[in-house]
């Protein structure tokens, strides 16, 4: 276990949340709810047959177990979601239908305060984690774009933190513009601080450092990195660099030698979603690294979706990171 994910468990056993896991219905969900009860991380709802998972190998004591199909909260929940979309042609039926969806069900349980964030995805679509976190939700004030990232934590490491980087967008937008690129940098730093609490040095990576190529792709990144430097002048944020010159001392210094990021960056924003996406796994699997992710950023409440291939573990490294963001929220209201 990473000194990380350590620090990730420590932080949430300190100031415990509740978190909602819809697919009570999967056994690694179940396997790492056991873990988290046991380990005194968070509390814990549960969702899906009640009996069948009452009768699972695993246990789940102190967990609340819900069946939306007969919960006592379904009716509530099912008028607050028709007042929420009303607007858009819910009806009160729909609504009431709608809740047999046991995504839809998590998350109104966030938005009514009976949770406080919600971990999905073994065995749904991001898609379908996402969607009803944005109708419901929303963004969080002032944010105007959820995006995603991942930690990143590489063994016999001296570049970073010791190792530990923030990758993004590595998840959700596909071909971000330059103000999109942007509002992704300055939410993965404030990402960072909340995760790793210490101060961010961002990089905006292109296949160009300072001007040495000129194409459209490296000018989108300088532009987006000038906007962000104008909604957040006072981190440490620059580019357009390359990936070695952005995190290895020498060649920073030689190829951006007044960058105040160069060689020594640990937030890394990537031009587009196929450099994200094909960068991180690459370094997963090349340098071993450990993966925590995607995690979600901008949704007004905490909601994470999990990789369909994610084992019991990564669910349990998503809880506790879920619980955090959840602590950063409440300590900002």
């Amino acid at each position: 276990m990473s000194s990380f994910l350590d620090s990730m468990l420590a932080r949430a056993t300190e100031n415990k949340q509740t978190i909602v896991l819809p697919e009570g219905d999967d056994e690694r969900t179940l396997a790492a709810a056991e873990r988290i009860l046991a380990d005194g991380v968070a509390d814990l709802v549960i969702l899906g047959d009640a009996a069948a998972i009452e009768a699972s190998a695993y246990r789940l004591d102190g967990a609340r177990i819900v069946d939306p199909r007969t919960s006592e909260l379904r009716a509530e929940l099912a008028s607050q979601f028709y007042e929420l979309r009303k607007a858009k042609g819910m009806t009160p039926e729909a609504a009431d239908e709608k809740l047999n969806d046991v995504l839809y069900f998590g998350v109104m349980m966030v938005k009514a305060g009976l949770a406080d964030g919600m971990v999905a995805g073994a065995c749904h679509s991001t898609g379908d984690v996402l969607r009803p976190s944005l109708q419901i939700l929303k963004t969080a004030p002032g944010v105007k774009l959820v995006s995603s990232f991942f930690i990143m934590v590489v063994p016999n490491c001296d570049l970073g933190q010791e190792g530990t980087f923030l990758f993004s967008d590595c998840g959700l937008e596909v071909q971000p513009d330059a103000e999109k690129l942007a509002h992704i940098a300055v939410n993965s730093a404030q990402s960072w601080k909340t995760l790793i609490g210490t101060e961010p040095t961002v990089a905006m990576l292109s296949h160009s450092s300072y001007g040495s190529a000129k194409n459209d792709d490296a000018a989108k990144v300088v532009e987006a990195t000038a906007i962000a430097k104008e909604l957040a002048p006072e981190l440490a944020l620059d580019g357009e660099l390359q990936l070695d010159a952005a995190i290895v001392p020498s060649v920073g210094a030689s190829k951006a030698p007044d960058s105040p990021v160069a060689g020594r960056a640990n937030v890394l924003i990537f031009p587009d979603l196929d450099a994200g996406n094909i960068g991180y796994k690459l370094v997963q699997r090349l340098a071993r690294a450990e993966a925590y992710g995607p995690v979600t950023q901008g949704i007004a409440a905490p909601v994470n979706d999990l990789s369909r291939g994610c084992t019991a573990d990564d669910i349990v490294g998503v809880i506790a990171i879920t619980c955090v963001q959840a602590q950063a929220k409440k300590a900002a209201e």
